[in-house]
């Protein structure tokens, strides 16, 4: 089972988050558990404040250290797992997230989020609590707490057997370093707009080769930067070349 712990001020977001779709069946299944604090009751003060002035002057408010340090380190002792978690900090200045990023995680027995508002971090959490700081794309939000959903989601949807069949998330756009291919249900003609006739087929292997070269066409079309790091076959180069002289 992988536990998932989150630090948060606003702990009623997660709520109906984890209670629905996937990520409530991954916890019915005991693949994941998930545990929202509140690091507010961390505190030291009187007054549970979480924040304080910036030394040397600023705008805002900076998350003091002592809150989170003490609330990870609660997490790690409930969790008791045989390795040390990876502590994930949502903040803009971190790495972009993507699905090799999701990959690697999905591999972790135990994962804390760290939800910060206000100005920032004081350094002194990202030098000695965190192992990862993460961005999910070149924009600000008002806190964390959307971009730990959004890693959680995209998360345990790869643990074993959450999705039902093993090879539903092999084909993700993404996972093969490619956007996925065109999906069509029926009936196949609706409004006289046909499903292409090789599906319907039942030819397997040229069902296999449509969706290889829809997919790469997909990928050359919208996300061309994927082509510069990722390794064609020489069909795939054929069939590249072959919409490239398409758009001329």
């Amino acid at each position: 089972m992988m536990n998932i712990d989150v630090l948060t001020l606003f702990p009623d977001m997660f709520h109906g988050v984890f209670g629905q779709s996937i990520l409530k069946k991954a916890a019915e299944q005991q693949a994941a558990r998930y545990n929202i604090v509140n690091f507010r009751e961390f505190a030291d003060n009187k007054h549970q404040t979480v924040d304080d002035y910036p030394y040397g002057g600023g705008a805002g408010m900076v998350l003091k250290p002592q809150p989170i340090f003490d609330a990870v380190k609660s997490c790690q002792e409930h969790a008791k797992t045989t390795k040390p978690p990876r502590v994930v900090l949502l903040c803009p200045q971190g790495e972009r997230y993507n699905q090799k990023k999701a990959e690697e995680l999905s591999k972790e027995e135990h994962l804390i989020f760290v939800c910060g508002h206000y100005e920032g971090y004081d350094e002194r959490i990202r030098q000695h609590v965190v192992t990862d700081e993460i961005s999910i794309g070149d924009f600000v939000l008002t806190g964390g707490e959307l971009g730990a959903m959004v890693i959680i989601d995209s998360v345990v949807r790869l643990l074993p057997n959450v999705l039902g069949k093993e090879e539903s998330h092999l084909q993700d756009s993404f996972s093969t370093g490619l956007l996925e291919h065109p999906h069509y249900t029926r009936p196949s003609d609706f409004r006289g707009l046909k499903v292409p006739e090789v599906l319907t087929s039942g030819n397997h292997r040229l069902i296999d080769e449509w969706r290889e070269k829809e997919s790469l066409k997909r990928t050359y079309e919208r996300r061309p930067d994927l082509l510069d790091t990722y390794e064609l076959t020489e069909k795939q180069k054929k069939w590249l070349l072959e919409f490239q002289n398409q758009k001329k």
